[in-house]
């Protein structure tokens, strides 16, 4: 189960419309979790 805005996010960072640093702040934000974070840009959140 993915946050709600999971879907949102990941495709706004697929379609580029959104790069890396604006998916690190939906983790601060809350509205994604760290391990979304990694499913959707490859990378670990530090």
């Amino acid at each position: 189960m993915h946050s709600k805005n999971y879907c949102k996010v990941k495709e706004w960072f697929d379609l580029r419309v959104w790069n890396e640093e604006r998916v690190r702040n939906a983790v601060k934000m809350g509205w994604i979790t760290k391990k979304e974070f990694k499913e959707i840009t490859g990378k670990d959140y530090e």
